[in-house]
């Protein structure tokens, strides 16, 4: 990791409390949050919501809990919704026309963003100025707009990634589709736009620097929360499988997320293959759920992950449930062994500290942010490449040592304590100062 990065992660991980000049110690009233392509009433697991989702819900009402109002604007997707919905009190989400409700395609939406600018402009038109403080934007389509919308207002722009066009291109799951050419040059120009560029981890800050030259100033790292309340141990596993109708005594290696081939599910079920040839007694033993619907490039064979179970000879062990709400998500977590994440590429894998904080270990791909998330050889196990192989070896060893589940299960618990949504939300608070900071000094030395 470059030197600075690291003096990035001992810093900012924590963002200092600015003193600012001329009394401004004032952090943000209101801010514009936007996501265009997927709404924050959408739930996880289906089409393109996911991880996004649940960190731009959860965020968004902590920093309101700590009175910063958030309005989240976001596309509309179906006819007939109100313009605005209170998601909680001082979230507000407003539903933005543009572009036909069905059947758009991620890959389709940068056509819609002129729409989309013009709907998130017509709700700002009514409002005095100065409304919104600051513009914090997700993802790539959504930082474009932001982009524009913040020189409208004269804000500051606060950009997160989530995932990168050159970062997934890199680590593709072989016949995935590349990332295309306008999503990069998209990307470059955002990070040259943005006041503050907000990464879940180290190595996050590290990837906007390497591939897209960001400013190491304007890096920030804080990690992305769970929501300890809900993701916890509760009555434990045994009451969990009851209530899922699992089998007491079963290994439980579990798959929860989006069905596409970056997430790759298929390598659970071929490590799972592996077991079997090498000793069929664990088929009267295994269950293997794959709990999520299909996304991304994954739309083009939603079928397909069925007809590898069947062609691997492993139909009767897997068990394919479309995605399910939050509170039945933490009870699929309880319930299994371990959760399994053979992820090409992940900015932080939220899923990975969810299952955590529910009491349960995870085997998971060492790759962008499962190293911080999982900690090797406690809390779970990483496995380095996607050789079937190399994940049916990390299983074995929850199968052969009895007790491992529950030893490492009880520590990923603990690790899991230090990723509250209120830590992220201060952090994330205290980005915003300094962007509103920078903002005010980059307006001053123009107009000096």
């Amino acid at each position: 990791m470059s030197q600075y990065v690291s003096r990035l992660a001992g810093t900012l991980a924590t963002p200092p409390r600015l003193r600012l000049p001329g009394g401004h110690h004032r952090k943000p009233r209101r801010i514009a949050m936007l996501s265009v392509h997927t709404s924050p009433l959408h739930q996880p697991g289906t089409g393109d919501a996911g991880g996004m989702n649940v960190y731009i819900v959860e965020l968004a009402k902590r920093l309101a809990a700590i009175n910063i109002e958030v309005e989240i604007f976001t596309r509309a997707t179906t006819g007939g919704l109100p313009p605005s919905v209170e998601l909680s009190p001082g979230v507000l989400v407003r539903h933005i026309d543009a572009g036909p409700y069905e059947g758009l395609a991620k890959e389709e939406l940068p056509a819609q963003l002129c729409a989309f600018t013009h709907g998130v402009m017509q709700a700002w038109a009514g409002q005095r100025p100065g409304y919104y403080d600051l513009v914090h934007s997700h993802y790539w389509l959504s930082g474009h707009v932001g982009w524009l919308a913040a020189e409208r207002w004269g804000a500051p722009l606060v950009h997160a990634m989530h995932t990168m066009a050159k970062v997934k291109n890199a680590a593709l799951a072989e016949g995935d589709t590349p990332e295309p050419a306008a999503r990069v040059i998209g990307e470059t120009q955002i990070v040259r736009a943005a006041d503050r560029l907000i990464a879940n981890t180290a190595k996050e800050a590290d990837e906007l620097a390497r591939f897209y030259e960001a400013d190491p100033g304007k890096l920030a790292v804080v990690h992305p929360g769970v929501n300890l309340e809900r993701f916890r141990p509760a009555d434990g596993r045994a009451a969990a499988r009851a209530r899922l109708d699992l089998p007491q005594d079963a290994i439980i290696p579990l798959f929860a997320g989006r069905i596409q081939p970056l997430k790759a599910p298929d390598i659970l079920l071929r490590a799972v293959a592996v077991l079997l040839d090498e000793d069929p007694s664990l088929r009267s033993k295994l269950v293997v759920p794959v709990v999520g619907g299909p996304s991304g490039s994954g739309l083009a064979k939603p079928e397909g992950l069925q007809k590898l179970a069947a062609r691997l000879g492993i139909a009767d062990v897997v068990r394919f449930r479309p995605p399910v709400s939050q509170d039945r998500l933490a009870d699929w977590f309880r319930a299994a062994s371990v959760l399994v994440m053979p992820s090409y590429s992940e900015s932080f894998g939220l899923v990975a500290i969810e299952a955590q904080a529910s009491g349960t270990p995870v085997v998971a791909a060492a790759v962008g942010g499962l190293p911080v998330a999982v900690r090797d050889g406690r809390t779970g196990i990483l496995v380095e490449g996607h050789d079937p192989a190399g994940y049916a070896r990390a299983l074995r060893r929850f199968i052969d040592e009895p007790g491992l589940v529950d030893r490492m299960g009880a520590a990923a618990a603990r690790h899991a304590q230090s990723f509250g949504w209120d830590t992220a939300a201060s952090g994330t608070a205290d980005v915003y100062l300094a962007a509103m900071h920078e903002h005010r000094r980059r307006v001053r030395s123009h107009h000096g």
